[in-house]
């Protein structure tokens, strides 16, 4: 059964990441569509300033291409797993946990509590916690 949840925790938290880059790059549709969110990279760096309203306006753009390089490397290295899954779970706990933080900063902590990221960053450390479980070692067979 522990394997099972492993898998299905990693699967969870690369499809809540992929999904968002998705759609801050526009490929689930446009701004005001059904499902989207952003839409587009300008609506997102839009909510990007509101979320780090606290830091040097000049600075978001440049954060938001970090946590977005960040969140698409993190799902695809959990989605595929193997030996960088522990690695791509730290990374995903301190992302999520910035991005929680920062959402309690901007916009109060029922926020980043509503949107359930501080859950997604627990799960992530937990995650990383997990025992690695590597393939069997190769047997050679007699010639």
């Amino acid at each position: 059964m522990l394997k099972i949840s492993i898998i299905y925790l990693r699967i969870a938290i690369a499809a809540a990441y992929l999904w968002e880059v998705a759609d801050r790059l526009g490929l689930l549709g446009a701004n005001g569509k059904p499902h989207v969110g952003w839409g587009d990279w300008g609506h997102f760096v839009s909510y990007a300033r509101q979320v780090m309203s606290f830091l040097p306006p000049g600075w978001v753009p440049t954060l938001a291409v970090v946590a977005t390089l960040g969140e698409g490397a993190c799902g695809l290295l959990l989605l595929f797993g193997g030996r960088f899954t522990r690695p791509a779970a730290i990374a995903s706990g301190i992302l999520s946990l910035c991005f929680a933080l920062s959402m309690a900063i901007a916009f109060g902590i029922e926020s980043p509590l509503g949107y359930s990221v501080f859950t997604l960053s627990a799960a992530s450390f937990l995650l990383a916690a997990q025992p690695v479980t590597s393939p069997p070692p190769a047997t050679h067979s007699p010639n």
